[in-house]
Parts: structure tokens; sequence; C-alpha cells
């Protein structure tokens, strides 16, 4: 493989760029860039993927892909059940174990969790935004609200979270406009917001008002409000939201009734970063 050609394979795992900046320098290790990038491919919407969409997503070649699964599968992180579809293994929760279970917010945030929750009775959570996804550092969960699987660690698309919302609203306009642009537009239920127009206005009124509330948009059932924590610089760091069924709760009440002890359960919060 020459080297143009691989240049134009590997692309920033955060941010879908391309990084010739780093392949350039001959410190930067390809191939462990490439296993990253194959990890980071799978999502809770897509947990079982092929060689042929593992490349068709990240833009590695079909070869490449399938020494990294190789070799992933030699270390205990991937499998295949079938032969020709591959999923994650527990043990990939290693590689981020040490951030969640180590970083003072990650600590802080699940005790505060933790209280809220069992005052409201609903589902709480932290999340933190890490590239073009939310991804949770704390939560507390009453039932399964969403049909997929979410605990510490689970990364969602930050447009259509409420959580990714409130932490989008705090990017500078061109860091948010490159993000929206960027950013894959799945239309997840009928209530989802695709467009731009629609996207910058609704983030504009998070900024203005200070908190997001989701209604339906990512799963039909669910409603969802959240609120920036803020650290000792005033800088937003992570959000906190309070998931609800739609069917127990209407917008109306998770705003009046929700929306206050989130906000002080965020301050309070803020208050030991």
């Amino acid at each position: 493989m020459n080297q143009k050609t691989t240049e134009e394979q590997f692309l920033d795992p955060l941010t879908g760029e391309d990084c010739l900046a780093a392949r350039r320098d001959p410190n930067f290790m390809l191939s462990l860039a490439r296993g990253l990038e194959v990890l980071n491919a799978f999502t809770p919407q897509r947990q079982r993927l092929t060689i042929s969409q593992l490349s068709q997503k990240t833009r590695i070649s079909r070869a490449a892909v399938r020494r990294c699964l190789y070799t992933l599968a030699s270390l205990g992180m991937v499998h295949s059940p079938d032969g020709r579809s591959y999923e994650l293994l527990p043990r990939v929760l290693t590689v981020g174990h040490a951030y969640l279970a180590g970083t003072p917010l990650a600590k802080v945030a699940q005790t505060s969790l933790d209280a809220l929750s069992k005052a409201l009775n609903e589902s709480c959570s932290v999340a933190t935004l890490d590239g073009d996804n939310v991804l949770y550092i704390a939560r507390t969960a009453v039932d399964n609200i969403l049909s997929m699987d979410i605990g510490r660690g689970s990364r969602l698309p930050a447009w259509v979270t409420s959580m990714g919302r409130v932490l989008l609203s705090a990017l500078p306009e061109d860091e948010l406009e490159d993000y929206l642009t960027r950013a894959k537009r799945i239309r997840y239920t009928q209530y989802t917001l695709v467009s731009l127009e629609e996207l910058r206005e609704e983030i504009g009124r998070v900024r203005r008002q200070g908190y997001a509330i989701n209604d339906q948009q990512l799963e039909v059932g669910l409603r969802s409000v959240a609120v920036p924590m803020l650290a000792r610089d005033a800088k937003v760091v992570a959000a906190m939201n309070v998931g609800v069924h739609a069917s127990k709760m209407s917008v109306v009440q998770l705003r009046e009734a929700i929306l206050p002890p989130l906000r002080r359960a965020a301050m309070e919060l803020s208050m030991k970063l």
C-alpha cells in the first residue's frame, strides 16, 4: 500500500476529519489508530457489524479491518458469533474503565444522581461531549425507558439528545456550525428535528433558556430535560438530565416538576467541581 492510499484511509475518530498532520508525524501509530477507529464504529444502534460494514463506516480497507478484528479478537475484545459479523465483548470496557471510575466528575456525579433519582423516582444521567457524541459518565436507571441499554460508557449522537444539545449550545458558533454540517442527521422518530435550520434554532433556544427538552426525538415514548454543569471558571463541562415516560408526564409537567430540582442538583454538583 502506498503512502497516498494510506493517508486517504484514516479519519479522526472523534471528528471524522482527515488526520493529515498526525499521519505525517513519525511517532503516530497508524495501526493503533485504525484499531481504535474500528472499536468506535460499534454503537448502541449498530452492535453487530460485518467487515464490509466496518470498512465502509471507517473508510479503512477491508484487509486492514480484518487484521484489526483478528487482533482485537485475540485480545478478547470482539468476537464473531456467526463467523460473519462481529460484536464487542465486555473486556473492551477496560479501555475506558480507568477514566469512568477515576475521574472526580464521574465519582461525585454518581452520588448526586443516586440522590436525585431517589427523590424523583426517575432515571438520571450525566454526560460529557466526546467528539460528535455524548459520553455517559454516570447514570442511575429506575426502569428501562430506552429500548437500547444505556449505561456508563454509552455514547449517543449529541445533536439528537437533550444533554447533547446543552453541550453543543456552549460551543463557539464556528465549532457548532462545523458539527451540525458534518453530523449524520437521521430521523429516529417522526418528531426528530433533522434540518440544519431547525437544529440551529433549537440549539439557540437552549442557549437562551439554559436547558433543553427532548420530546420523543430519539425514541418514541421518551421525554427528557437537561441542564448544564459548570466548572469554577463558569465553563460548561458536562450536562445532567432526567428521562421520563411520555405516557406519565407531559412536556409542561416535565418543565414544572422536574426542571427545578434538576437545576438545583446540577448547581450543587457544579459547586463540588
